[in-house]
């Protein structure tokens, strides 16, 4: 049995590797933040670079957009190496914000659990079926309450992130820092200004979690008893519902633009848009509800050509040739 001391350094050493880990992901947010814009920008529907004839994966004929690698690129070529890692500070200090709590909360359930900060169960594969439900219910809610303040708390931030990385398509220099945005955005449209894109964010995060968490426990209780195959398929549903819900992190970030003094967010670049559900609509009929998903195979869509003809977001299309 281990001593009190062996205790206190066991636990001293796992919150040592709880900010090891955290200081981890902050070095890959920052190193593929460069990507990060890139993807804004395609979320937002600025195509600056002309498609090129090409063909599909099943060799069908299409236009072909540039990919992730080719877009930063791009951005680099325009702005230079620093201004790759636009809005990069505004997204650090949400990061840190929204973070803190969660890693808090987590490191006292840890210490006991010692299981991954995602993973719905901790306990043994003979535990009966009451013990489990029990469980997943009380991390539901937890996980519940800490999304949602996460999101709360750093959606002022985010909203300046995407703000900053936006100003590309008009050349701006509104939003320049982050006490710079926060007066900007304060003045233009208040405190409400600061939660814009906040509704389809949310909801997106929380369906996530909600249908991942529910399908990873039916598969515990049901078909799956080792707790590496429960982590396993938690990560494989969390990828195919974050695939699921993507279209209200594109609707999210339009909102957040649309209506700003952005050029990005008005006509010609983006039409108004009364309200998220309006946003949604709009784009799914227009077939963009999903821009930006693919970040290495990406096809020209020729539904809303009218949109294309008449905004300054696209680059002219080249006539596709028929082989």
């Amino acid at each position: 049995m281990p001593t009190m001391l062996e205790k206190v350094d066991n636990e001293n050493e796992y919150e040592v590797g709880e900010w090891v880990r955290f200081g981890l992901r902050f070095g890959v947010t920052t190193a593929l933040h460069p990507f990060e814009y890139a993807k804004v920008l395609m979320q937002i529907g600025f195509e600056p670079i002309a498609p090129v004839p090409g063909r599909t994966l099943f060799g069908r004929p299409t236009m072909v957009l540039p990919n992730v690698f080719q877009y930063a690129a791009y951005i680099k070529q325009v702005d230079g190496f620093y201004g790759c890692f636009r809005g990069l500070s505004a997204k650090i200090i949400g990061n840190l914000l929204s973070a803190f709590p969660a890693v808090k909360e987590t490191d006292s359930k840890r210490k006991k659990k010692h299981s991954d900060s995602e993973a719905i169960f901790s306990s043994d594969p003979d535990e009966d079926d009451k013990q489990l439900d029990d469980q997943f219910k009380k991390q539901l809610k937890r996980n519940l309450v800490v999304h949602t303040a996460g999101v709360v708390i750093s959606q002022p931030f985010h909203v300046i992130t995407i703000r900053m990385m936006a100003q590309f398509v008009g050349r701006e220099k509104l939003y320049t820092g982050v006490w710079q945005s926060i007066r900007e955005i304060w003045s233009q449209e208040g405190i409400f200004g600061f939660f814009s894109g906040f509704i389809p964010r949310l909801l997106c995060d929380l369906g996530c979690l909600v249908i991942s968490s529910s399908a990873t426990y039916l598969a515990s209780k049901y078909l799956i008893r080792e707790q590496e195959g429960r982590v396993y398929f938690s990560s494989i549903s969390q990828f195919v519902c974050s695939s699921m819900f993507y279209p209200y992190h594109v609707v999210s970030t339009c909102m957040i633009v649309n209506g700003s003094r952005l050029k990005a967010g008005n006509l010609p670049s983006m039409e108004p848009y009364r309200d998220w559900r309006d946003c949604y609509a709009k784009l799914r009929a227009a077939g963009q509800h999903k821009r930006g998903s693919s970040l290495f195979f990406r096809y020209a869509s020729r539904t809303p050509k009218a949109a294309m003809a008449t905004s300054s977001a696209f680059a002219p299309y080249p006539e596709l040739k028929k082989y």
